[in-house]
């Protein structure tokens, strides 16, 4: 007997701090609003509604910017806690219909609902894919019901099908993709609608001739791989509609692409204050926090590095790096101490730091030597395995640790 089609649905919350600030002040229903701070204000949009974004304002826009596109619009800063707890009720309504759900932001989920066919069948649903989409629909009216808040959502067979139905399904609506139609839905959609699709591949792929997701599905694999590199194969896959739909305990923002075995270019991660910080024990925990980060990815992809690279952006953006080479490594403790020591020697200002950032680059193939004394291999394929079981904030070393709660 034939297995039942995977059925995942993405799940977003339309414009969510908009709509969170609306449940406050039903004045704003229907008006341009923008979130993340008043005019003049240096920061950027977290959220823009509707209405505004048909005057171009987007999320990650300067509120300058902003500002110069909408004048009129009602501006708000944000509301530290307050965001995040009608998150966590939203969570907590969809975890009632599905065990396996995978947070994917503050208002994106991913719910797996494969095999419940079974589960919610009425005599009136036309067929399993019938059950699921009145399903769903019932998920986001007990959202709306209990919150307030509106939910968009897209039911597909992957994960990648998923997240784009959900953009067709906004506002407040739903799609279905059923198995077997997901080539003919994405054909004729522009490039950027496929999640990984970026402003930069896409001016790349418009100048290959490139404009449609259907034009990517049917494109020489050595000419994506001009574009994508080692990802071009995802990418065409994706574009076809056969991604995965396998859900983990990550979430998606987390899942960097690390090919085993990939020695090439470089493995880096960065994070941007939402405020400047000048604090140093904050400053210690994030290092350290990235020096996880990067060194759990190169034991990922079964590599070692010699060249640690710090980056640094003061308030006023300057930014500087700094690089040294290191004895091939992939551990955070033997990492740390050393860009620890870099980032003490390269702050020569007391103006409160914007950005951190680590690459590790001259990457090669991990094959040193056990030592009887003082390797921690052991110790980092313990902590990969809990991390593989438990999802990767399981678990960190004390100062990462401090960093994570402090930004919670």
């Amino acid at each position: 007997m034939a297995l039942p089609a995977p059925r995942i649905c993405c799940l977003d919350l339309d414009t969510f701090f908009v709509s969170v600030e609306r449940i406050f002040d039903p004045s704003l229903i229907g008006k341009p609003v923008v979130v993340g701070g008043l005019p003049g204000q240096r920061g950027v949009v977290t959220a823009a509604s509707y209405e505004v974004r048909a005057l171009g304002v987007r999320s990650g826009m300067s509120l300058t910017q902003a500002f110069e596109l909408a004048p009129h619009a009602v501006y708000l800063p944000t509301r530290h806690g307050v965001y995040d707890e009608y998150a966590a009720r939203v969570r907590a309504i969809a975890s009632d219909y599905t065990p396996v759900m995978q947070v994917a932001s503050i208002d994106e989920m991913f719910l797996d609902f494969s095999g419940c066919e079974n589960l919610y069948r009425r005599p009136s649903d036309a067929d399993a894919d019938a059950t699921i989409a009145r399903v769903v629909s019932e998920l986001r009216e007990q959202i709306r019901t209990r919150t307030g808040l509106p939910a968009s959502a897209g039911i597909a067979t992957s994960r990648s099908v998923a997240k784009v139905a959900s953009g067709l399904a906004k506002p407040n609506g739903s799609v279905l993709v059923r198995a077997g139609s997901e080539a003919a839905l994405l054909a004729g959609l522009p490039v950027r609608k496929f999640p990984g699709i970026g402003p930069v591949a896409e001016q790349k792929l418009r100048a290959l001739g490139l404009h449609t997701l259907g034009d990517v599905a049917s494109a020489d694999p050595k000419l994506l791989r001009r574009v994508f590199g080692a990802w071009a194969s995802s990418i065409q896959r994706g574009c076809l509609g056969q991604g995965a739909h396998e859900l983990g305990r990550e979430r998606p923002a987390f899942q960097e692409y690390d090919p085993e075995g990939a020695a090439i270019g470089s493995i880096s991660n960065e994070r941007t204050f939402r405020r400047d910080v000048r604090d140093p024990a904050r400053l210690d925990a994030l290092l350290c926090s990235l020096c996880e980060r990067v060194c759990f990815r190169a034991r990922k992809r079964g590599v070692t590095a010699r060249t640690v690279t710090l980056k640094l952006r003061y308030a006023d953006f300057q930014t500087l790096t700094r690089s040294r080479s290191v004895r091939p490594t992939a551990s955070a403790r033997e990492l740390y101490p050393i860009v620890r020591g870099m980032f003490a020697r390269a702050r020569q200002r007391s103006l409160p730091i914007r950005l951190l950032g680590i690459a590790l680059s001259r990457l090669g193939a991990d094959d040193r030597q056990l030592q009887l004394f003082g390797d921690d291999r052991a110790l980092c394929t313990a902590v990969d395995d809990i991390r593989e079981r438990y999802g990767y904030a399981s678990i960190a070393l004390a100062l990462a640790s401090a960093h994570e709660r402090a930004r919670r």
